[in-house]
């Protein structure tokens, strides 16, 4: 089978397509036909790594998480899924030996592999993944609010997406508005602002503008509920200035920055709460509620991707993923998938 592989960090040329052995399911597993590959910035960020000449987890790895498949053969002692499931993937990669998705078939653990709804595309399955359970983790973390999500469960609250054109933005957005939230986004212009729109936010907000915090204070007089920020450093003074007292702040990026301090007595004023996300370590319990929730959200019809649901797809061929981690590097707008079979 075709696999894209590196050896070493760096930039995408050290992505290398080779041929690999067919990997069989031990128990508690399946083997999942690739489809669609999705990347993240996690992807590219993993592959550079965080210096010249960092050693990898393996000798081998094989790039990317997300995935939607079809599930070509179970091991022993698995419980849901059977051979021709259509499936989508999270964590591929994480802590597997050649566990990623950027290849023909991949292992994995059962517990990483949901079934995909009827009339779910696999390209939808391939953009959940990393996006849409970093959105879930951000939206059931407030302490006033739900733990889990359903229609109806963030009935009331006020939810502010920062960057809601990127794809935790997205999908966030989408997750809330299926909840039941008003969404208010923030962005830097207006084609921004017809994706957002495309992706279903209430009120979109340029950030650029003068007046972007009074311009919230107008739709939610009392506040936020729950920030979910993706540039904490340079969004903090307009996060507080729109959060209301016990909101919180959830950062699962800080794009652009590289550190900020916190003004105590503003925060105490607020009781604000800070969360800080990343998929890797949620835990089992929260991934395995975002596993559930997302599937219900999608077999609602309420996350669609595409132009026309306001995040652009960009395609590649599996020989060119080295092109398709530079466009996720570059920060191209929308999700970039790479096509197996």
């Amino acid at each position: 089978m075709k696999s894209i592989v590196y050896t070493q960090t760096g930039d995408p040329s050290v992505l290398q397509l080779v041929e690999s052995e067919l990997p069989e399911p031990a128990p508690g597993e399946v083997r999942v036909r690739i489809v669609v590959s999705g990347v993240n910035p996690t992807d590219w960020k993993a592959r550079r790594g965080s210096a010249p000449g960092q050693s990898l987890p393996f000798p081998e790895v094989v790039p990317n998480l997300d995935a939607g498949g079809v599930v070509d053969a179970v091991g022993a002692g698995v419980d849901g899924l059977a051979v021709g499931d259509r499936v989508w993937t999270y964590l591929a990669s994480y802590q597997r030996l050649r566990g990623g998705t950027a290849q023909e078939f991949t292992v994995l653990p059962a517990s990483r592999v949901v079934p995909l709804p009827a009339g779910a595309s696999f390209e939808l399955g391939a953009s959940l993944g990393v996006p849409a359970m970093t959105a879930h983790r951000a939206l059931t973390v407030d302490e006033d609010g739900p733990a889990r999500l359903s229609p109806g469960a963030l009935d009331g609250k006020v939810v502010l997406v920062a960057g809601g054109a990127g794809a935790v933005g997205h999908a966030a957005i989408q997750l809330a508005k299926w909840a039941g939230a008003t969404v208010i986004t923030t962005v830097s212009g207006q084609e921004k602002a017809k994706l957002v729109a495309a992706a279903g936010a209430d009120h979109v907000v340029n950030y650029r503008e003068p007046g972007a915090a009074e311009a919230i204070r107008a739709i939610a007089p009392d506040g936020v509920d729950v920030v979910v920020e993706v540039a904490a450093e340079h969004n903090l003074d307009l996060d507080l200035a729109v959060l209301r007292s016990r909101g919180v702040i959830v950062i699962y990026a800080n794009d652009g920055g590289s550190g900020f301090s916190l003004d105590v007595r503003a925060n105490m004023g607020l009781n604000a709460r800070y969360q800080f996300v990343m998929v890797y370590t949620v835990g089992t319990v929260a991934l395995d509620a975002a596993a559930a929730d997302i599937t219900a959200a999608v077999a609602d019809g309420a996350m669609p991707v595409g132009d026309d649901a306001g995040l652009p797809l960009h395609r590649f061929p599996l020989e060119r993923t080295a092109d398709a981690h530079a466009a996720v590097e570059s920060g191209v707008v929308g999700k970039v998938l790479v096509d197996i079979s």
